[in-house]
């Protein structure tokens, strides 16, 4: 099943929108579970980690559709953020939020299948990966595990570093490897684990990650090569 939230503040859109949700479900034979929001403060405000695709209206009464992004960005980067407008050059400030495609109005069913079958298949793929909840100031951020770099330690707080920042959190190196378990993670000393699949090149003694020059120790060398070995020859 794919969780939609549909935002627009104009009725006929939000119910047209929603009937072609529903045609595309009975000719994809995908399950959709639809709720509708009639502004952007009535998804922003209070926002939960439920849905796997957001249909935006950009011109909205009371929160614009760009804003709503930037509220819901700032504690979930890995829902599907979709802009219906009916002007493009709107959209294009997408960009900022990382919209993965955008509408135009007036609504064509024949186009927005033709979007709609782009982010299904982004959505199933997201929901195979893991994600893990972190703290960001006073919020808790969703993360896709496939944006971490590397987990390190310090103390009793955990290091969660991605691209697009740094997460803390109260835990033990042991409770993430075990949170990670069955994931490409390797340990390349006591105080660092490694997504293997953003390593960008590994030399005698270092692994370097998304501009990152992490140490391999003595002791761990062996077992990480290993590792990031066998994620080479399983044909990622």
């Amino acid at each position: 099943m794919i969780s939609i939230a549909v935002v627009d503040d104009e009725k006929v859109f939000s119910d047209q929108m929603t009937a072609m949700l529903r045609r595309w479900q009975d000719a994809h034979g995908v399950e959709l579970e639809i709720t509708c929001f009639e502004d952007g403060i009535d998804i922003a405000e209070d926002f939960r980690h439920k849905w796997d695709i957001i249909f935006l209206d950009i011109q909205m009464r009371l929160l614009n559709g760009l804003e709503t992004a930037r509220r819901i960005r700032a504690c979930d980067n890995d829902v599907i953020l979709i802009f219906v407008t009916t002007m493009a050059q709107y959209a294009i400030n997408g960009y900022e939020v990382d919209a993965f495609d955008y509408i135009l109005k007036p609504l064509e069913y024949a186009k927005f299948e033709l979007r709609m079958n782009k982010a299904a298949k982004e959505a199933e793929k997201k929901k195979s990966h893991t994600s893990v909840y972190l703290k960001k100031y006073s919020d808790l951020v969703k993360v896709s595990t496939d944006d971490l770099l590397y987990i390190e330690v310090s103390g009793h707080t955990l290091k969660y570093v991605t691209s697009g920042g740094t997460y803390e959190k109260r835990a033990k190196i042991s409770d993430a490897e075990a949170e990670l378990n069955g994931l490409p993670f390797s340990r390349c000393s006591l105080s660092y684990l490694v997504n293997l699949k953003r390593i960008d090149r590994v030399s005698k003694d270092s692994v370097f990650i998304g501009g990152y020059e992490l140490p391999i120790s003595r002791n761990r060398k062996k077992e990480f090569l290993q590792a990031f070995t066998d994620y080479l020859e399983a044909g990622f």
